[in-house]
């Protein structure tokens, strides 16, 4: 069946698709940015961006599948890209300084920082669970041990019968490991 519409109705439909689109969303997605920008003016900033890829997208010959999700995700991204434009943060290097110091506390932004630092913290505490799993056992022992339980390495040494250097060791490969899969997505924040 061949297609009756016309390139104009075409484009009078996705027109209406677009408007029935950001009246369903305005509200939420706003509500989104703002919670992560601070500064209500760059929210409202991101959001015209956001609208205004939608409507770029609708042009294209592919249809956005679930376009509420795929808001949100650009949404993101742009709040990320915005971070990409603040001082870059590297991260600790642990060979310098204390051993026994917190790595993770070095590495993320505080949660008190406001709203766009405790974004970016929960984003990186996610992706560094999802890294974690890619660590070997004993490693990832060794980073929980001490970063996330909080317990030091001579109570760990204790428990599991070895050696501090070696629960040393184990713990900067994974912190080695992290530093690696992390940094692109701190470069992102800053």
């Amino acid at each position: 069946m061949e297609s009756t519409f016309k390139p104009i109705e075409l484009m009078a439909e996705q027109d209406n698709h677009i408007t029935e689109t950001v009246k369903r969303e305005r509200a939420r997605l706003g509500s989104f940015i703002r919670k992560r920008v601070a500064d209500a003016s760059e929210a409202e900033d991101i959001l015209q961006d956001v609208l205004y890829e939608l409507v770029e997208a609708y042009r294209l010959p592919e249809p956005i599948e679930q376009v509420g999700a795929w808001l949100f995700r650009v949404a993101r991204n742009r709040i990320i890209d915005r971070f990409r434009k603040k001082k870059e943060l590297a991260l600790p290097d642990l060979a310098d300084g204390d051993e026994e110091e917190a790595w993770l506390d070095k590495a993320l932004p505080s949660a008190d920082a406001g709203p766009e630092a405790a974004y970016a913290r929960n984003v990186l505490l996610a992706e560094l669970y999802e890294a974690l799993e890619e660590l070997p056992e004993e490693q990832r022992d060794a980073f929980v041990g001490h970063e996330i339980e909080g317990r030091s390495f001579k109570e760990m040494s204790a428990e599991t019968g070895l050696g501090v250097n070696t629960l040393l060791a184990r713990k900067r490969y994974a912190v080695l490991h992290l530093r690696t899969r992390l940094q692109d997505l701190l470069e992102e924040f800053n």
